[in-house]
């Protein structure tokens, strides 16, 4: 408990002697992980509200020939059985007729005269939640291409090609600016420690020459770093919340539909954790880049 103790005072004490830079490396800290945590909750919200709409990704397979119900029925079999489809449902010509008249609205009456004949009958495939994507809509147009009688699909493949270059570009740019961010940090706070060991050079080998341990030298610093880097995390946590909640909760929502909106979440509570880890993380490893060279094992 003394050394406890002991580690804590040391640790308050070089933050007292030295708040400007104490103040920087929390700051740095705090920034960089603040943007980093926004950009993780808009990639985050991007994806949950990509998910919903991924629902209403089918393939759709067009009939140029109806056939008996028990052909009908042994197809809808075998295509359920396939991994990555969930429901299949038909669609006769009637009921794709009385869907072209509700979506005409007042214009139905364009379709006075017309028989449903006019458009063909059709097998609605919804997909599995892991198989909404581009290449899992390929693959399954793949396998039910072995099928000569179906030939015409259609699964929304221009947007599905917009959706996967824009994630893999959001993504991309999200890792790059990460990667800045944190090395950015470990170097404001690999140079605060780095002068806080020179002003303190006397002091370490004082303690070094009456026999001191090495853990016994390096502690403080260790538990410092530590420190500045989990208030920075907290500061983070705390600004990316008023983000979120002038930027996206409330400007964003306003934008989009009430459905829409209500999918908008702060991040979950296993992600702010992690946040507070990698602040930790951050502090512990500026520490201990400048130990390393300055303070012997």
């Amino acid at each position: 408990m003394e050394r406890l103790r002991y580690f804590l005072q040391r640790t308050l004490l070089s933050m007292r002697q030295t708040p400007l830079l104490s103040g920087a490396t929390i700051g740095t800290v705090a920034i960089a992980l603040m943007l980093l945590s926004f950009f993780t909750l808009i990639v985050f919200n991007v994806q949950n509200l990509t998910r919903q709409w991924s629902r209403d990704i089918q393939v759709i397979v067009y009939l140029d020939r109806i056939p008996s119900n028990s052909v009908l029925e042994q197809w809808c079999q075998e295509i359920t059985k396939l991994p990555a489809v969930e429901t299949v449902h038909y669609v006769s010509q009637a009921e794709a007729f009385e869907r072209f008249r509700k979506r005409l609205g007042q214009n139905d009456d364009l379709l006075d005269g017309l028989m449903p004949e006019i458009l063909p009958a059709s097998l609605e495939i919804a997909l599995r939640e892991e198989a909404r994507t581009q290449r899992g809509a390929e693959e399954l147009v793949e396998l039910l291409s072995r099928n000569s009688t179906f030939s015409d699909f259609r699964y929304g493949q221009e947007w599905l090609e917009r959706y996967d270059a824009f994630m893999f570009l959001l993504r991309l740019t999200g890792t790059l600016a990460g990667g800045f961010l944190i090395f950015a940090t470990l170097f404001i706070i690999s140079n605060t420690i780095k002068l806080t060991i020179y002003a303190r050079r006397d002091e370490l080998e004082i303690l070094s020459l009456i026999g001191a341990t090495p853990f016994f030298i390096k502690a403080p610093f260790l538990a410092e770093g530590a420190f500045q880097g989990a208030i920075g995390a907290l500061l983070a946590l705390g600004g990316c919340h008023v983000l979120y909640y002038f930027f996206l909760k409330k400007g964003l929502a306003a934008l989009l539909t009430t459905a829409a909106a209500q999918n908008i979440s702060f991040l979950p509570t296993w992600m702010q954790v992690a946040v507070l880890g990698l602040g930790l993380t951050l502090g512990l490893a500026g520490s201990m880049l400048p130990l390393r060279k300055f303070v012997r094992m």
